[in-house]
């Protein structure tokens, strides 16, 4: 007889940082996972699963008038609460900080299901940057039953704050598998634009820059500004060309197009499925971006990180000398690019502060010692041994 793990996943980048869990648990002796998809972000999930091998179990319907938040979760709580009931799974796994974390982790606790919050620990310790997403970890904290932080810095922010239950444990970054994943692969474009990109004898002897930029604060002047800077840096080197992917956001792909479609060698394209972006972001010689996400697989490339916001929970890149803080300031956007871009800058992949790529093991060795005290670890470790429990 099976315990299924639940691992929730409303949103893309959920989704690809529960894959790995998902495939650790697959051939599992005792586990086996339970994919369930809140329906936040819909087609999405089914989407960043399908290059893994790996569809939703469970595809909660909900229906969204407003696109509130408060509209979202008071749908989404009553459906997990009976998918809880009617799965009865062993554990359920959240990740990161979105609307369906923070539902999920409240439809658990009250039906006395452990949390394991998945990524557990990045602060900004700004409750407005970012927004909401920083109080939205910081509340699940507080109830998790296990919390898998992806870094040391990230285990120490939770030490802290000193958590009811602290059960703490670095695994490392599951996105860092993911990518490795998808790269192995190595998975022809879909995206025909990108193909045809790709196809142009300029752009392959040529540099490539990745821009993604979506962030609600920086909607509006200081998405203006990241722009404006793009447009800058681009008419400074003629071998450089730029590609942006669009937000369906339509008021953030109205400034983008606004600003920059029309630029010879700027090309904004749809919206890239995640293989298409790792294809892209293995190729770059420099990215600029809001995204957490790209922050972290960028280290697996060298590709050096310019991070379009004024905080961020990811020091890891910044410290290990892999990404930049740059705000929205037009002026320090290019000072930085064209210093990057000048020296030809590669950061050392062996320095990955994310981690090695064994992070779904891990997990999946924490999941076996917390539902089965008694179990022991199978010797994945962390590298460098800098893995702790508390």
């Amino acid at each position: 007889m099976f315990s299924q793990v639940a691992l929730l996943a409303g949103t893309r980048p959920e989704a690809i940082k529960v894959a790995p869990v998902a495939l650790a648990l697959a051939d599992h002796p005792a586990m086996r996972p339970l994919i369930v998809h809140s329906g936040q972000h819909e087609g999405m999930v089914g989407q960043a699963l399908e290059p893994f091998g790996l569809a939703p179990d469970v595809e909660i319907p909900v229906e969204r008038h407003r696109g509130s938040q408060s509209e979202l979760v008071a749908a989404l709580l009553p459906a997990l609460d009976d998918m809880l009931v009617q799965r009865r799974p062993a554990a359920l796994v959240v990740q990161g900080d979105t609307s369906t974390t923070v539902a999920g982790a409240l439809a658990a606790f009250w039906r006395g299901v452990p949390v394991v919050h998945l990524e557990a620990g990045l602060r900004t310790g700004n409750l407005d940057l970012p927004f909401p997403e920083e109080g939205n970890r910081q509340m699940i904290s507080r109830i998790a039953s296990l919390h898998l932080a992806p870094t040391p810095a990230a285990a120490e922010a939770l030490r802290h704050e000193s958590p009811p239950r602290s059960r703490i444990s670095v695994t490392g970054n599951t996105v860092v598998d993911a990518v490795q994943y998808i790269a192995d692969a190595d998975l022809p474009p879909r995206n025909s634009e990108l193909a045809a990109l790709e196809r142009e004898p300029s752009v392959r002897r040529g540099r490539l820059m990745l821009v993604t930029v979506h962030r609600r604060e920086s909607w509006g002047a200081p998405l203006d500004r990241v722009l404006t800077g793009v447009l800058d840096i681009v008419r400074r080197y003629d071998d450089l060309y730029v590609v942006l992917p669009t937000h369906p956001n339509p008021a953030v792909a109205a400034q983008v197009n606004r600003l920059l479609r029309g630029h010879p060698r700027v090309f904004v394209t749809k919206p890239l499925d995640y293989p298409d972006l790792i294809r892209v972001l293995r190729r770059a010689d420099l990215v600029l971006t809001d995204s957490g996400g790209i922050q972290e697989e960028a280290p697996t490339f060298g590709v050096p990180v310019l991070v379009a916001r004024e905080v961020t929970e990811r020091l890891e890149a910044v410290h290990a000398g892999c990404a930049w803080l740059v705000g929205t300031s037009m002026r320090r956007i290019v000072v930085e690019a064209d210093r990057l871009l000048h020296a030809s800058y590669r950061f050392p992949v062996e320095n990955n502060p994310y981690g090695d790529g064994k992070a779904g093991l891990r997990v999946v060795d924490e999941l076996e010692m917390l539902l089965d005290p008694g179990a022991e670890p199978d010797g994945a470790g962390y590298p460098n041994d800098v893995a702790a429990s508390a």
